[in-house]
C-alpha cells in the first residue's frame, strides 16, 4: 500500500505542475516560439508544429527528474 500511496502522490504533483504550466503557459513569452518551430499557415488552417519547445522542455524536465530521482 506504501507504493500504491507513493505513486498517487507522484501522480498528483505531475498534474498540479501539468496545470500551473497550462494556466501560466501563455504569460511566458518565449514559450513557443523558438527558432526551428514550425507554422504551416493554409487558407483555412493554420499547422503548429513546436519541434524545439518540446527538446527544450524535454531536457529541463530530464534534468529535474536526475536531480530529484536519485536516492
Amino acid at each position: 500500500m506504501a507504493q500504491l500511496g507513493r505513486l498517487l502522490i507522484i501522480a498528483g504533483v505531475v498534474i498540479l505542475i501539468a496545470g500551473i504550466l497550462l494556466t501560466l503557459g501563455g504569460k511566458i513569452p518565449f514559450l513557443g516560439k523558438l527558432p526551428g518551430d514550425i507554422t504551416i499557415k493554409g487558407k483555412n488552417y493554420i499547422v503548429y508544429i513546436p519541434i524545439v519547445t518540446m527538446i527544450l522542455l524535454s531536457l529541463i524536465i530530464t534534468i529535474i527528474l536526475k536531480i530529484f530521482g536519485r536516492r
